[in-house]
């Protein structure tokens, strides 16, 4: 693939490989199905079927042959496909190759490449795997490729970490709004794996881990990812989330468990804001998540996802937004993570927000993880492992958060001081030294301006005083 002059670098590079990966996993699931369910209907017809034009290494096309193929008669077939009924193949299909396309430009080497998915065989469980494992090191590395790619992509520590924490349970619809890749979506899947025990277990497993992705490539990247850890047709929406009115959320439509790290600094359109109260409308994408999330919570709902700095002590509103979310859900524990976790995406520093829909908040608990000894902050090169989150799950105090004690990560502040400090989530620990990292903006400019004043006036009685010696 590097060969080809239409691919520069990995933000091209593995979004091809995704879309041929995902038609021949597509076509060994439709195989299975030939044989097993006696109602079958192919999504794909001949001779658009992956076995009817990839297979044959010998006789299948090739060259200008095979480009036109792809352009001119594959591609716009699976983009003109409709379903007829809820969940259909189908619309799927229709919905990844929207606005796929064949970036390639060598039939011959488009050819190489299509032998090389073809040695991948999906009835193998050992393929699969092995194929999970490498397309998870192709979404890293496209992370850290140039371009807005890390946007869609979440540090595993990170995802873990969250999934294990609000620990999702066989039966409940588990939902990331801004799913991306699905890393939280897989995460939850193989967290909850080992327990579903029979059949029915499984496939209802599948049926409820449930996704929504605004942008073409990682709602495609996210589909393959899906059905690489062996969800067969994963429940992943082509739609912008916030896109529809609050008030239309109903009770057969919210969830038990909301896992998401939603976009950072983005803005949202007049049309897209009209969609929320008028009081708590905003053009920042992480507040109107934060609205999304909490009403879409079914009572009693557990919610994980990770916020920008901004958010914590954001007014106006920011504060009003918090001021509802703090009355409607217990809001347990905020999680303030160090410095370059999200490089070399964002330097914003960020936080995980750990919330249940159980009635109004008491007190928060505050936990803030530092960087390993001699470290600053984390990088591209460096960046987190899972066993940093290890000091903070032994603190956590279970499902029931109980024994939790006061140290110099963690510190408690009661709701009373919150609602008195205009909700202001920034709150710093007492007894450890401040963090800059974690201070909002009007503060360090303050700060500074006071810094510079006083260098004015110390240099002012420097020339007087290098005056009066002359």
């Amino acid at each position: 693939m590097r060969k080809d002059a239409g691919l520069n670098g990995d933000t091209d590079r593995i979004p091809q490989l995704a879309w041929l990966l995902f038609l021949k996993a597509f076509d060994a699931q439709e195989a299975q199905r030939e044989v097993t369910d006696r109602k079958f209907r192919p999504a794909i017809e001949e001779p658009f079927r992956w076995r009817d034009w990839a297979a044959n290494e010998v006789e299948g096309r090739t060259g200008e042959e095979l480009l036109t193929f792809v352009n001119s008669e594959l591609l716009p077939y699976l983009r003109g496909l409709t379903g007829t009924q809820e969940r259909d193949p189908r619309d799927v299909l229709a919905a990844v190759f929207k606005e796929t396309y064949n970036r390639m430009l060598s039939g011959y080497l488009l050819r190489d490449v299509v032998d090389c998915v073809n040695e991948i065989h999906f009835e193998s469980s050992d393929d699969i795997h092995t194929m999970a494992f490498l397309y998870e090191t192709m979404l890293r590395e496209m992370r850290d490729a140039a371009g807005d790619s890390g946007e869609f992509y979440t540090p595993r520590p990170v995802i873990r970490f969250v999934v294990e924490q609000v620990n999702p349970r066989l039966g409940e619809i588990v939902l990331d709004p801004a799913c991306g890749t699905g890393g939280f979506l897989v995460e939850t899947l193989e967290h909850l794996r080992p327990k579903a025990k029979s059949v029915e277990q499984w496939q209802g497993l599948q049926d409820d881990l449930r996704g929504v992705e605004k942008k073409p490539l990682p709602y495609l990247l996210g589909m393959m990812n899906l059905l690489l850890h062996e969800v067969e047709q994963p429940a992943i929406v082509r739609d912008n989330a916030l896109a529809h009115p609050l008030t239309e959320i109903r009770e057969a439509s919210r969830v038990n468990v909301v896992l998401t790290n939603p976009p950072f600094g983005g803005e949202e359109e007049k049309s897209i804001q009209a969609n929320f109260p008028a009081g708590t409308r905003a053009a920042e994408t992480a507040l109107l998540f934060l609205q999304l999330v909490e009403r879409s919570l079914k009572s009693k709902g557990r919610c994980g996802m990770v916020v920008p700095n901004g958010l914590l002590f954001g007014d106006g509103v920011a504060a009003r937004i918090k001021e509802r979310l703090l009355k409607e859900c217990n809001l347990h524990t905020v999680v303030r993570l160090p410095m370059g976790v999200f490089e070399p995406y964002t330097a914003i520093p960020s936080n995980l927000l750990f919330f249940e829909k159980t009635g109004r908040t008491k007190e928060v608990w505050f936990y803030e993880i530092f960087p390993p000894e001699g470290k600053k902050k984390y990088s591209k090169t460096r960046p987190m492992r899972f066993e940093e989150f290890a000091q903070c799950q032994a603190w956590w105090g279970g499902e029931g958060r109980s024994g939790r004690q006061e140290n110099e990560h963690a510190w408690r502040v009661p709701i009373a001081d919150i609602e008195q400090g205009g909700f202001n989530l920034d709150l710093k620990n007492p007894d450890a030294a401040h963090d800059l990292s974690h201070r909002p903006p009007h503060e360090l400019i303050a700060e500074l301006l006071t810094v510079e004043d006083e260098i004015k006036e110390l240099l002012s009685h420097l020339a007087v005083t290098l005056g009066e010696r002359k």
